[in-house]
C-alpha cells in the first residue's frame, strides 16, 4: 500500500513471520479465530471477543483490525499483525501504546489459532514482536496481562524474563478474573535474548509511531488508551503457547 508504511513491515524468526495483513491474510485469520482459539470453559479475553456463533466471531476479527487502522495516531496506536508459518497464517500478535514518545512503553496481546498451539510458534512470534519494540521502535518497558488461570501464557511470560508487576481484576462472562500483569524492561531483554529476529520495512514508517511530546489534552481513549501504571489494560490476554 503506498500511502499506508505499516503495510511493509515484517518481521521473521526462524520459525514464523509477522507481516501487516492482506486482505487475504486477514480472511484467513478471520476463519482461524471462529474454528476456535481456546477451549470453551475458559475466557482468556477480557472483551470475550471469542463468544458468538462463527460468522460473529469472524467479522469482530475483522473489525479489530480495520478499527485500530482507521482509528490510527502517532500518540494512541495498536499494531496489528498476523502470525505466518510455512505460508499459512497461525495467529495475531499485536502492540499498542499511548504517549509512546514520552512513555516508551508497549502493550503486548496475542493469539493463535487452537490447532496452532503447542508446537513453540507463540513463542517465535514474542520474540518478534520484542524485536520490532525494541530493536527497531526503541522501547524501553513492554507488558502483557494475562489470566492466572492461563498457565500456558503465564509460561511464555516467565521464559522471556518478564517479571510480576502486579495484578489486576476484570469482570469476565459475569465473574470475577483475576490477571497477572507481567513488564519486560530493556535490560532484562538484552539479557534473555535468544530467538534471532530480522526486520524489514520499518523505516518508512517510524514516524507514524510517535508525536512530539505536548503538555496539552491527552490523546483520544482508545483500544489501547488505557496501558500505564494502575489503568486497565482493555484487551491483554495471550494464548500463545
Amino acid at each position: 500500500m503506498q500511502h499506508w508504511p505499516l503495510s511493509g513491515i515484517t518481521v521473521r524468526t526462524p520459525l514464523v513471520e509477522l507481516r501487516w495483513p492482506t486482505p487475504q491474510d486477514l480472511d484467513a485469520l478471520a476463519a482461524l479465530g471462529a474454528e476456535g482459539v481456546h477451549t470453551p470453559g475458559f475466557m482468556p479475553f477480557f472483551s470475550q471477543w471469542t463468544d458468538g456463533d462463527p460468522a460473529t466471531v469472524a467479522r469482530r476479527v475483522l473489525q479489530r483490525h480495520w478499527n485500530a487502522m482507521a482509528q490510527w495516531s502517532p500518540d494512541d496506536w495498536t499494531l496489528y499483525l498476523v502470525v505466518v508459518h510455512d505460508g499459512e497464517v497461525v495467529g495475531s500478535q499485536s502492540l499498542g501504546a499511548r504517549d509512546f514518545a514520552v512513555t516508551r512503553e508497549v502493550l503486548l496481546t496475542s493469539w493463535l489459532g487452537l490447532r496452532h498451539q503447542g508446537m513453540g510458534l507463540g513463542g517465535h512470534a514474542r520474540a518478534a514482536v520484542l524485536e520490532l519494540a525494541f530493536a527497531g521502535l526503541g522501547a524501553q518497558d513492554a507488558f502483557s496481562v494475562v489470566r492466572r488461570e492461563n498457565t500456558a501464557s503465564q509460561a511464555v511470560c516467565r521464559k522471556f524474563g518478564f517479571s510480576h508487576d502486579g495484578t489486576q481484576i476484570n469482570a469476565v462472562r459475569g465473574a470475577r478474573a483475576v490477571s497477572d500483569r507481567y513488564r519486560l524492561r530493556r535490560a532484562d531483554w538484552e539479557a534473555a535474548r535468544a530467538v534471532p529476529a530480522e526486520i524489514d520495512g520499518l523505516e518508512p514508517a517510524l514516524g507514524m509511531f510517535t508525536a512530539e511530546a505536548t503538555t496539552g489534552t491527552p490523546a483520544a481513549t482508545g483500544l489501547s488508551a488505557a496501558l500505564s501504571g494502575v489503568r486497565h489494560a482493555p484487551e491483554p490476554d495471550h494464548i500463545d503457547a
